[in-house]
């Protein structure tokens, strides 16, 4: 066995899932070392799965949740590299039984590997996000079927990993956060196999990929109301930024992007191959319309009193308390192609197009007739302006900036496929512009 002692070998920072101040539970109100009785933790982010419009089906309950916030745990529970070691194979299994050390092992071939060991570091804390629902996995993911809700089911085979990825946080101002692929596993070992992609860069290290692979976007210009969507990037297992391989679990890595990192940003989008999270930032979610905005803005839009242009009929968006159940007698439908808003009506049926498909009895175009349900997750929105637009074809209504930067953004799909979706209920987009201006008629008093 060889021993060398190199303290910036692999991840600059990781974490130790064997603290005891690491139980999972702990991430939504730790407060930090400094804190005081009663005061709020400080919070480094959030973390909102796309597809759920503020809550799973079956519930938020624990570590299973559409969103999460990550905040300071009383107690830093981080490690770094210390040493590396060039071993046998055989020895493997001994280098790693040790749970108390955590450790990155490469498999080069069936008769080397290399071992990155990591030791406390006192200056970050870390979170584990993947679909085990072991306890070192803080946040647990599972994967998002296009149109909402979970794959279910003894057939639905998950394509996200059980350790996904790691994210790490400053203790300190400003509280960057970085993420990683790949997690530790509760023999707090990070493993890859002889078959994964992996390689020594050019300074004698050791970097490598996931089988599915953790991509990042980071939006241009922030995420606000002058935000355009990014260039999805591939993240290593020592948090360094690569092109995207010809395929998701191709073995050929991506280039090295020397000019760019992996320091999350405010609308940060982190894809792990079956559901797709947004990052919004504590200052990022200060811009973000809150609930009581939604609520007052969904009661002005019904207090206009719009109504149906051929029944009369007043219109009126259901109480988010309701849940996107069967729509009431009240609820505006939309064609999709032309944005004129209605009341529910059975006339107009083009069955050679599909049960769906419909003529606007006021300008004759056929398309999708659905209904109209407000978008209720505000951090997804970009600003709080009125909810105008629509997501073709689901209906989902939100501000004109939100639905175009959705509808301008392709979300990974599969091992090479891009689609844009509609964040709050992951259905993919179609129309020419993914999005419709809805036009209301007011009372006609």
């Amino acid at each position: 066995m060889v021993l060398e002692g190199n303290p910036e070998v692999g991840s600059p920072r990781t974490s130790d899932l064997q603290h005891p101040g690491n139980q999972g539970s702990c991430v939504l109100s730790s407060p930090g070392d400094d804190a005081q009785p009663g005061e709020e933790p400080i919070k480094y982010g959030e973390l909102i799965v796309l597809g759920y419009n503020g809550c799973l089906a079956s519930g938020d309950k624990g570590r299973r949740r559409s969103r999460l916030a990550l905040s300071r745990r009383p107690h830093a529970n981080g490690v770094k590299p210390d040493v590396m070691h060039h071993i046998s194979t055989p020895l493997v299994s001994k280098a790693l039984s040790n749970r108390g050390q955590h450790s990155i092992s490469y498999t080069l071939s069936r008769s080397h590997s290399v071992i990155v060991e990591y030791t406390h570091d006192s200056d970050t804390d870390m979170f584990q996000i993947g679909r085990s629902t072991e306890n070192m996995i803080d946040f647990v993911v599972t994967d998002t079927s296009p149109g909402g809700g979970t794959a279910e089911g003894p057939s639905a085979q998950s394509t996200i990993s059980r350790y996904a990825c790691r994210i790490l946080c400053d203790r300190r101002p400003p509280y960057t956060a970085r993420i990683y692929a790949a997690g530790f596993d509760a023999s707090s070992n990070i493993f890859l196999g002889e078959r994964a992609a992996k390689w020594r860069t050019p300074d004698g290290l050791m970097d490598g990929l996931t089988t599915n692979g953790v991509l990042v976007m980071h939006p241009a210009g922030g995420f606000s109301e002058d935000s355009a969507p990014g260039v999805w990037r591939e993240i290593s297992v020592c948090g360094n930024v690569y092109t995207l391989r010809d395929s998701r679990s191709a073995q050929q890595r991506g280039k090295l992007v020397e000019n760019e990192s992996n320091v999350l940003q405010d609308g940060s989008l982190i894809d792990l191959c079956g559901a797709t999270l947004l990052w919004r930032t504590p200052a990022g979610l200060l811009r973000a319309p809150t609930l009581k905005q939604l609520e007052a803005q969904r009661q002005e839009a019904n207090a206009a009193r719009p109504q149906c242009p051929v029944g009369l009929s007043t219109l009126a968006f259901p109480s988010p308390a309701r849940g996107r159940t069967a729509p009431d007698k009240q609820q505006p439908w939309v064609y999709v192609r032309c944005g004129h808003v209605h009341g529910y009506h059975g006339w107009g049926c083009r069955r050679e197009r599909g049960p769906q498909e419909r003529e606007c009895p006021l300008c004759r175009l056929v398309g999708p007739y659905v209904p109209l349900w407000l978008g209720q997750e505000a951090g997804l929105c970009l600003d709080p302006g009125p909810p105008s637009h629509a997501f073709a074809p689901c209906g989902h209504v939100c501000s004109e900036k939100t639905a175009r930067y959705w509808a301008q953004t392709p979300l990974p799909h599969g091992t090479h496929a891009f689609h844009a979706a509609c964040p709050f209920c992951g259905a993919w987009l179609t129309g020419e512009h993914g999005c419709v201006r809805l036009i209301f008629q007011g009372p006609l008093d």
